[in-house]
């Protein structure tokens, strides 16, 4: 196992910018997402990094190798795309051995490492069909089997379960995951997906314009985001983000006065004077929403119902407060909520992110 590091990694297409500055360390053995949305540099760099694309500047190294100089063949990585990528006219058996074929390996070499392959798999029973006759799912397990059997000191995946239905994507979402760390390669996985990311990540880098935004664990970005960018990116329904300020000693959150009992805690803990301007993030699922049998411990507000969407047993709300909305997640099944309606929550302190005026974390 190696570790990868990338330092300063830019790429321009004319005046268009990919990747600027993109710089990360992966720990040996480690599965490492790096989640965005679509025309982030996802791809770009994980390109650069296979070497398909040549970078305009920065540095990759492999272990202690600096690999950018080197042709594809000669890095010792393997990749797996969205699309398979699967020679329709061979058996899996020769599409797993075509790597060690290349590499002119003998033929029981090869037929050993493709039974092992098999094997941690769970393949043997396709081995002579073809591509055509496979499932999504099975041509996704023979991508990795072809692209794992050689044992390269790195493996990166582009979107792998992209082509996949839902339920499919959980069940490979869990096999990969499984498979990674059974085999101890470290990995780079590229998704928009943060269900992938979350569920699949030891660490998570959220890239954003050609550059990272923040690098953590799966709990880490979640719970201590960054900037308002990872914080609306990470969570679903995304972070609800409040324009607030203190004027006259009194906190405002939408241009709302709110109960003093806030002002000196945030005006403290944050550093905020007054005239400060900031903006207060909040997760929908940490708005509790108050009735008589729970009257909560924070802040009590007040709002109207102008959006309500059941979700089997969570219902999602958008809530008009002040001058903005906000999105709440409940699991009260007792009520029964209608657009309209007036509606009491309460905002705890403990739950809140705070950002200043430029997005960035106020620590």
């Amino acid at each position: 196992m190696v570790d990868l590091k990338i330092e300063n990694l830019a790429k321009k297409y004319g005046e268009t910018t990919a990747l600027d500055g993109f710089s990360i360390d992966v720990k040996s053995g480690e599965l490492m997402v790096i989640l965005g949305p679509s025309g982030c540099g996802k791809t770009t760099a994980i390109r650069c990094i296979a070497g398909l694309t040549p970078p305009t500047s920065g540095h990759i190294y492999l272990g202690n190798k600096k690999i950018n100089e080197l042709s594809p063949k000669d890095r010792d990585v393997a990749m797996v795309f969205q699309n398979y990528a699967l020679y329709p006219h061979m058996s899996v058996y020769d599409n797993i051995a075509f790597p060690l074929k290349m590499r002119k390996k003998p033929k029981s070499y090869i037929q050993e490492k493709v039974k092992q392959m098999a094997d941690l798999l769970g393949i043997n029973d396709l081995l002579y069909r073809k591509p055509k006759e496979l499932s999504g799912g099975q041509m996704q397990r023979i991508a990795l089997g072809r692209a794992l059997v050689r044992e390269p000191k790195l493996f990166l995946m582009d979107e792998p379960l992209s082509n996949l239905d839902a339920k499919l994507r959980a069940y490979m979402r869990t096999e990969i995951k499984k498979l990674q760390k059974k085999i101890g390669i470290t990995t780079l996985y590229i998704t928009h997906d943060q269900v992938e990311a979350m569920s699949m990540a030891d660490r998570i880098a959220i890239m954003k314009n050609g550059n990272i935004q923040q690098i953590g664990t799966p709990m880490e970005v979640y719970h201590r985001p960054r900037n308002t960018f990872v914080g609306q990116f990470i969570g679903n329904p995304q972070m609800n983000l409040i324009s607030g300020s203190i004027k006259d000693n009194t906190l405002f959150l939408f241009s709302q006065p709110i109960a003093n009992q806030l002002t000196d805690k945030i005006k403290f803990e944050n550093k905020l004077m007054d005239t400060n301007e900031f903006i207060v993030g909040i997760r929908p699922r940490d708005i509790a929403l108050l009735t008589k049998s729970n009257k909560g411990t924070g802040t009590r507000l007040q709002g109207s119902i102008v959006f309500v969407e059941m979700l089997g047993d969570d219902t999602i709300m958008e809530i008009n407060f002040g001058s903005g909305n906000l999105l709440v997640t409940t699991n009260n099944i007792t009520n029964t909520f209608q657009v309209g309606d007036k509606i009491e929550f309460g905002l705890e302190y403990s739950k809140m992110h705070f950002f200043d005026k430029t997005g960035n974390r106020i620590e």
